[in-house]
């Protein structure tokens, strides 16, 4: 017996004539590492039954193309010598009856006709059946030579189902029924590499009737043939599981009667001419329909949530619903509640049919990438966010912007990653599972620190963001990012950036509360506690401040725990938790009593003033407000005195007392002055525009509320201006309020109806409960 050769030995199956067969048998001996015929027919000889010499000329005539029939025996003993084990020899066996007989019967293998089984279960996809059909419409008016329509998308989204029913239906219409060409390219195949354009030139051109001995050799002289054959004639050719646009080049005819359909998992933008149709995954209605037609609509229809859960964990995956759904056909015991329960540990797992697993689907558009990709795609198994932005990448994988950006790119090519909003990257739900076991494959030490920079990334970017909202006592981080963090030009591109990523930034605390990063954790709450109050997140500051509370603790730094359980507080008093907030204000004031920190302990003082003045509780809210300014005054913090000022005039204000809290609301202006040109002096100090926004806000009332009308005009004037410079929008939809009242009680009722106008689009914007309020004052202005 020869050795054989390394490598994948030719297929038999392939050969569709006595011709085509016995060229693959010069392969198969090509393979074997081309024994001389005088060694094969020693080998052969023993091998036949009756054993026998065999002259080297007879083993040389196997291989010659010119025969027109072959001793199966010999042909069986001569691939058994050539290294092949005895299923690979039965192959080749059954291959040689097969062409032997078509031989004898004078049949030509109608190739011609070549289209796989249209799948019995194929449902949904009417959408895009359609935009694929208009596309074909379209392109005689649009001049196109040949019609390409290109269907991408990732592994198990059902693109070769979609191709396949597309060619039945338009041939069953009596589109493209001349020729039918199929080829699988195995662009994607684990066991076998791509198909070369080469070898399938060769089967396109025997399969439209060219001897194998006139076949060209070379591809540029195939491809030429094959353009020429298909000139004319009404073909649809089905190019499936393409690896790359160089792949299918050669395998486009020329002619405008043709349409060529090609699938792939990989972006096909570069083919010239073709038409993208990037596959997404079901809907939850045509998952649902396709549950149904494996299981059964009346088996469904009794457990419609557990259906819904089934179709919801696969991710509305065509493949994942089928593969679940086969599941459950071949165990009728099996309700669908328990098979829901099994897809919440490991939807691979739970789906595996047999050789059919959604992991070795994944595994092969993972294998194909380069090791930079395949490290990147790891890495965001790690990434505890819900999408990912070029910056946080490149922190994360510690990698330059312009190489995040390339190779995320790639992975979106590869159907790996998807875009649904510009800039920001989102894997589906099974394949961020499939990433995260590949991440678990690796070393965790790569994964955590990958992690930590990602953290600290976030933490700049948002102390950044915080500090372009002006933040009040904001803590600079204590550590520098290796990474450039984001920066923000204006107010509403921090305060933007915070709603893009507050599921991010959650995440990530998270993340850093598990790897024991606790100077992050706190410093994270931190940093969002205003932003938080701006977008009403409180839950979420709630939550965020209890971790923090708990990593200071870890820290064992009292100060900080007082910081932070004091901003717990506000969080719980937003939420209207007035005893929580409270009890948390109290914890705060104690820590900072034993620390004798009397700068901070004015700030609580005061918050537990507002939680008073929130129960109505003016006298106990005014003792609060009082003893916050003499800790001021003892402090020296100017700030905090003006906000004790401004509070006390809002319970004056609230009270009717109106000269008092002008008196009041005067006193904080001052101080709101000296602060800001401390700030303006010091460019890392933040001043209180919003604070003095506000005091003008609450002047401006007590002169309309006195029926100093032209006063509050101007006033509310004032305000809308300081507002919009300093781009918060709550403050200048408030103003605009105010400003539309001064004005309808000045009779200025156009202008009233604008200022109005512009606090209704504002308050809707940002989702305020006052716009209703708003709008039915714009109503009764318009209506008079």
């Amino acid at each position: 017996m020869v050795e054989a050769a390394e490598g994948a030995a030719p297929d038999p199956s392939e050969a569709l004539d006595l011709g085509d067969f016995i060229e693959a048998l010069g392969r198969l001996r090509l393979w074997a590492g081309a024994p001389s015929y005088r060694a094969l027919a020693k080998a052969v000889g023993p091998a036949l039954k009756p054993p026998q010499v065999v002259a080297h000329t007879t083993i040389g005539d196997l291989f010659q193309a010119r025969r027109r029939r072959l001793d199966i025996d010999l042909v069986t003993a001569t691939v058994r010598a050539l290294g092949l084990g005895e299923q690979a020899v039965a192959r080749w066996r059954a291959a040689c009856v097969r062409v032997q007989a078509q031989a004898r019967g004078g049949e030509v293998a109608d190739a011609a006709r070549q289209l796989p089984a249209d799948l019995a279960t194929f449902t949904g996809r009417e959408e895009q059946l359609r935009a694929l059909a208009d596309a074909l419409d379209a392109a005689p008016h649009q001049g196109r030579t040949v019609v390409i329509s290109a269907i991408e998308g990732m592994g198990g989204v059902g693109k070769t189902a979609l191709a396949v029913h597309l060619a039945h239906r338009l041939v069953a219409a009596g589109r493209f029924a001349e020729t039918q060409l199929y080829v699988n390219l195995r662009g994607f195949d684990p066991e076998r590499e791509p198909a070369d354009p080469v070898e399938v030139l060769g089967t396109f051109l025997r399969q439209l009737g060219v001897p194998a001995k006139q076949v060209p050799h070379g591809v540029d002289e195939r491809a030429a043939m094959f353009r020429n054959r298909m000139s004319g004639r009404q073909a649809l050719v089905l190019l499936d599981d393409a690896a790359d646009e160089k792949q299918v080049r050669d395998l486009i005819p020329a002619g405008p009667s043709c349409l060529v359909l090609i699938t792939s998992r990989r972006s096909l933008a570069a083919v010239d001419g073709a038409t993208l149709f990037p596959l997404e995954v079901f809907s939850r209605a045509e998952a649902t329909a396709l549950l149904q037609r494996i299981v059964g609509a009346e088996r469904v229809a009794a457990e419609a949530a557990a259906a819904a859960r089934i179709v919801e964990l696969c991710g509305c995956l065509p493949l994942a619903v089928a593969l679940a759904a086969g599941r459950l056909r071949s165990r009728p015991a099996w309700t669908l509640a328990y098979m829901a329960d099994r897809l919440r540990g490991d939807v691979a797992d739970a789906t595996a049919l047999g050789s059919r697993t959604l992991r070795d689907v994944f595994d092969l558009s993972y294998r194909g990438l380069p090791p930079q990709a395949q490290r990147v795609f790891r890495l965001l198994g790690r990434h505890p966010g819900v999408d990912y932005t070029v910056p946080a990448v490149a922190a994360m994988a510690d990698i330059t912007a312009h190489e995040a950006d390339t190779l995320l790119e790639l992975l979106q090519d590869e159907y790996l990653l998807q875009q649904k909003t510009p800039g920001r990257y989102e894997l589906h739900d099974l394949l961020r599972g499939f990433a995260a076991q590949a991440a678990a494959a690796e070393h965790t030490d790569e994964g955590d620190a990958a992690v930590g920079r990602l953290c600290w990334w976030f933490l700049h970017s948002a102390y950044n963001a915080a500090k372009a909202v002006d933040t009040p006592d904001l803590p600079a981080p204590d550590r520098p990012c290796e990474h450039p963090p984001m920066t923000f030009a204006s107010y509403d591109e921090a305060l933007g950036w915070f709603g893009h990523e507050w599921h991010n930034l959650i995440a990530v605390q998270h993340a850093a509360r598990d790897l024991g990063l606790h100077e992050a954790v706190w410093r994270l709450a931190v940093a969002q506690k205003f932003a938080a109050a701006l977008h009403y997140r409180f839950a979420d500051s709630v939550a965020a401040h209890e971790y923090a509370v708990d990593a200071a603790r870890a820290l064992g730094d009292r100060a900080v725990e007082a910081r932070v359980t004091g901003g717990l507080g506000l969080a719980l008093r937003f939420l209207g938790r007035l005893d929580e907030a409270e009890r948390r204000y109290r914890e705060a004031h104690a820590i900072l009593s034993e620390l004798g920190d009397w700068v901070r302990m004015g700030p609580v003082l005061l918050n537990l003033g507002e939680v008073s003045c929130d129960r109505k509780d003016y006298e106990q809210a005014i003792a609060a407000y009082t003893q916050a300014l003499e800790v001021f005054e003892r402090s020296g913090a100017i700030g905090g005195r003006g906000t004790a000022y401004r509070l006390l005039g809002c319970i004056h204000q609230e009270t009717g007392d109106l000269d008092q809290a002008e008196h009041y609301f005067m006193l904080s202006m001052q101080d709101n002055q000296t602060v800001t040109e401390a700030a303006r002096a010091d460019g890392t100090k933040v001043g209180d525009r919003r604070g003095r926004v506000s005091l003008l806000s609450h002047l401006a009332a007590v002169y309309l509320a006195r029926g100093e009308v032209e006063r509050a005009v101007r006033g509310y004037g004032d305000t809308v201006d300081l507002a919009r410079s300093v781009g918060d929008k709550y403050l200048l939809a408030d103003a605009s309020d105010g400003w539309g009242q001064a004005l309808l009680a000045a009779g200025r009722h156009p202008q009233a109806q604008a200022a109005w106008t512009e606090a209704l689009t504002l308050f809707t914007d940002i989702g305020h409960d006052r716009a209703a309020a708003v709008r039915r004052r714009l109503h009764d202005v318009q209506g008079a």
